[in-house]
């Protein structure tokens, strides 16, 4: 128990009472492991750090602390007994606008694969560091905030669709709304910010989450083949973003634009 912090009560918010630590009331973090050790030393270092922190065993408790209170991020262990944190991570992609950070084992390269194909926005690898933790959250909140995100009304146009800087949203041309994750967002706003630009994976990486890319580390990859689905006409021959071969990508907007 870190000083300063109350109990972790599952399902409960509680955050750290000291005096000018700066909770911010309005953001609210689910941890859900089974390990309760594991649970318990993350609940109580954000709480530590000043965010509100709920918890949950499982992921029947993390449905209902979502349904009773959404959480605006949540860090999901991905094995679990009953329903595992792939399909949680589904679940809740699927129905809130909160942020995923996956817990993974360090062997587990293709967890981490598979729980950014449904759309998480980061993951970290067991045993982590608790300080690299906060900073992975803090960086994934800052991206799901529009308002601190949001860089004015501007619109850009990827392929189909267009981008709404200013409300973090994405529409087609029927000006349907088109899903977008805070990652996806946060990338297209990257590449918005760099037109014509050969943006390599280290460098996208590096702006997004503040590391380099390791030799096995797609999650660049697949959230561009993701963007693709939903912006390019045909997400087989892109013509809006581009792979240069043994360099990375490069946004091509389209003429007039």
């Amino acid at each position: 128990m870190y000083p300063g912090c109350p109990p972790a009560v599952p399902g409960t918010y509680t955050a750290a009472q000291q005096s000018g630590a700066g909770m911010n009331e309005d953001v609210k973090i689910l941890v859900v492991d089974d390990d309760p050790d594991v649970l318990d030393m993350v609940a109580d270092f954000l709480a530590l750090n000043a965010f509100c922190v709920a918890t949950a065993r499982n992921g029947a408790q993390a449905r209902s602390a979502m349904a009773d209170s959404p959480a605006q991020l949540v860090l999901i262990d991905r094995r679990m007994p009953g329903e595992d944190g792939l399909s949680l991570a589904r679940h809740i992609r699927e129905n809130y606008p909160a942020g995923i950070i996956m817990l993974t084992a360090a062997d587990g390269v293709v967890d981490c694969v598979l729980g950014l194909e449904i759309g998480a926005d980061d993951y970290i690898t067991k045993p982590f560091d608790l300080r690299e933790l906060c900073a992975r959250v803090r960086s994934v909140l800052r991206r799901i905030s529009s308002a601190a995100a949001a860089i004015g009304a501007g619109r850009v146009r990827f392929g189909r669709c267009v981008l709404d800087l200013g409300s973090h949203r994405m529409f087609d041309e029927s000006g349907a709304e088109v899903p977008v994750t805070a990652m996806e967002f946060d990338l297209l706003q990257m590449f918005s910010r760099q037109p014509n630009r050969v943006l390599s994976r280290d460098a996208i990486l590096n702006g997004l989450h503040h590391r380099d890319a390791g030799p096995f580390d797609r999650s660049i990859d697949l959230h561009v083949a993701r963007l693709r689905k939903k912006i390019e006409p045909d997400a087989e021959k892109p013509q809006t973003l581009k792979t240069v071969r043994g360099a990375g990508y490069i946004f091509v907007p389209e003429r007039g634009t």
